[in-house]
């Protein structure tokens, strides 16, 4: 096959996130195996027009801010020099509505749709105008299949008007050689727990240190790890001298990649408390390192989390219920062990190679009509 795809970024990006890694995880695969892959993205100061990425040939145009504005045009240049057999769209900021432009066989990747959760964290003009683009996305893409990463993600989209029979659930893997258990770093002898991830506020890290807090009146020994940047932190900082929980909580800031899996294989639980995400990936990032994760019963986490199997899942918000599985954990070194085996074993089964077998089949399936 011949595919072009279109994302805001590509992984070089400084801004590249977890949206990038899935895209590029999977297509460097399909490149691997012979098929022609190129990438329509935005650039950013001082980047260069083009690169060769894990066998992607990346076209930039424009940066972060006009690409909404100039990705149609750049698409419509690259299909003119060299036309594809599929177009793939990947949505995981603003659509482009590129499906009614062309009558190329087409595919949306969706991780996950904003919705309303986009007014927890943007400016108000700025969520307003990413939740009116969500809004005409079954209209505008009607004539596209869709990869969905998660059910959540495919309710969300049927629920829309999406028809459920247009939509196909492939979840992302997890490197778990990468991410795994090691006796070199046994699990910390007192219970730490840990967010890893942006420090953004609609991530509801806030939840984890008040649930900290509310915890520690019983087990005064608990800590919080928190790694990772954004402009959340000094509101988190603030937050925790208010709780005067500062010689609990530790702000790492950004950690590197070696970093990180001590702190996911140290860790008694991984905490993501958002109200809705496309997968967590950390949730298996932690699973593969043989942690478990306590994480809000909302749409994505629902998928990533098996609850009382590799974890536990707790009404979003309900920062009593967090507390009180903390303290479950913290009481209970054998129950820790149990559910991070668990999580372990889903995580072996969710392979990057099984995700790109399954997107070949997919696009295929779209290129000869069967999807």
């Amino acid at each position: 096959m011949n595919v072009l795809l279109v994302n805001w970024q590509d992984l070089e990006n400084p801004q590249a996130g977890g949206a990038e890694i899935h895209l590029f995880e999977i297509f460097t695969r399909l490149a691997g195996a012979g098929h022609r892959v190129r990438l329509v993205c935005s650039g950013w100061k001082g980047a260069p027009p083009t690169a060769r990425i894990g066998g992607i040939d990346v076209l930039r145009t424009g940066r972060r801010n006009s690409f909404a504005l100039r990705g149609r045009g750049a698409v419509r240049r690259a299909i003119e020099r060299e036309r594809p057999d599929i177009l793939v769209e990947d949505i995981n900021k603003l659509p482009l509505f590129l499906a009614g432009s062309t009558d190329l066989p087409f595919c949306a990747v969706v991780p996950h749709l904003f919705g309303e959760t986009a007014f927890q964290e943007a400016p108000w003009p700025m969520a307003a105008t990413v939740w009116l683009a969500e809004r005409p996305l079954p209209r505008a893409y009607r004539r596209a299949r869709f990869h969905a990463i998660s059910e959540s993600t495919r309710d969300d989209l049927v629920a829309r008007g999406v028809a459920p029979e247009r939509i196909r659930v492939i979840h992302p893997g997890v490197d778990s050689a990468h991410f795994s258990p090691s006796p070199a770093e046994p699990r910390a002898a007192e219970p730490r727990f840990l967010y890893v991830g942006r420090l953004k506020r609609y991530k509801g890290i806030g939840l984890a240190v008040r649930a900290l807090a509310l915890a520690r009146r019983e087990r005064p020994d608990l800590r919080l790890d928190i790694a990772g940047t954004g402009d959340h932190r000094p509101e988190l900082e603030r937050l925790t001298a208010e709780l005067e929980q500062g010689s609990a909580v530790t702000f790492h800031g950004f950690v590197s990649e070696a970093r990180k899996v001590s702190l996911l294989r140290g860790a008694w639980a991984n905490l993501l408390c958002s109200p809705k995400e496309g997968w967590g990936i950390t949730v298996v990032e932690a699973a593969a390192c043989g942690t478990p994760s306590i994480a809000s019963d909302s749409p994505g986490l629902r998928d990533s989390v098996r609850h009382m199997e590799t974890g536990y899942l707790v009404p979003h918000g309900d920062v009593k219920a967090l507390a009180a599985r903390m303290l479950e954990l913290a009481g209970d070194t054998a129950l820790v062990a149990r559910l991070g085996a668990a999580a372990r074993r889903f995580a072996e089964r969710l392979t990057w190679e099984r995700s790109a077998a399954e997107t070949e089949r997919h696009l295929l399936d779209i290129t000869t009509g069967s999807a």
